[in-house]
């Protein structure tokens, strides 16, 4: 009876041996967690949401480098490891999802810079009207005229850019333009203020 019971403990023993010491590498959940990182980083993830990619990443190297510390040890489990890199795959899908809502942000963020500017322009080109003439006022509304001109081939070109550059750069542009024709627009209403206050 002992001696059955000694044998039944050591067969015990052996398989779970055997069992522990050839657990295998998940192999499986490693390729996923890939995919979902390469799929964030193909939407842009890297650009638009850094830090929600850098997080998946660091998710990722942490299950890895406990699988290779693992690799030489006798007895070994990947459960948790297994565990990690399924959350990864979870992980991945959200920031991909986050870098497209940014994405669609930076879009209406253009859009409606872009609009304000054409708004601008518009009240500028108005103010043209107002602008006091004679010789040195002429010369000076020439030169607006063609900035103003200039800011409408900006315009242009900014819409143009939208899809084939990072949307954070063209945002940038559309930025500028705006600048330049706000600049524009107090020149004017300036020029136009100082010339009604003389004439009081």
């Amino acid at each position: 009876m002992k001696n059955k019971l000694l044998l039944s403990l050591s067969a015990f023993a052996i398989a779970m041996f055997v069992f522990s010491g050839c657990a295998k590498v998940p192999q499986v959940e490693i390729d996923n967690a890939n995919v979902a990182i390469q799929a964030a980083q193909a939407a842009g993830a890297d650009i638009y949401v850094p830090e929600a990619y850098a997080a998946l990443q660091d998710s990722f190297n942490v299950a890895n480098q406990s699988i290779e510390a693992k690799k030489s040890k006798l007895f070994k489990s990947y459960k948790k490891e297994k565990a990690q890199l399924v959350a990864c795959v979870t992980l991945g899908s959200d920031v991909k999802l986050k870098t497209e809502a940014r994405i669609a942000e930076l879009k209406t963020e253009i859009q409606n810079t872009l609009t304000e500017v054409g708004t601008i322009v518009a009240d500028s080109k108005a103010l043209i009207a107002e602008a006091p003439r004679g010789k040195e006022g002429t010369t000076a509304l020439m030169a607006i005229k063609a900035d103003i001109a200039t800011i409408e081939t900006s315009v242009a070109e900014v819409q143009a850019a939208v899809g084939t550059e990072s949307y954070i750069a063209t945002l940038d542009k559309a930025k500028a333009v705006k600048e330049q024709a706000n600049s524009i627009k107090t020149e004017l209403q300036t020029v136009i203020d100082k010339y009604k206050a003389r004439r009081k």
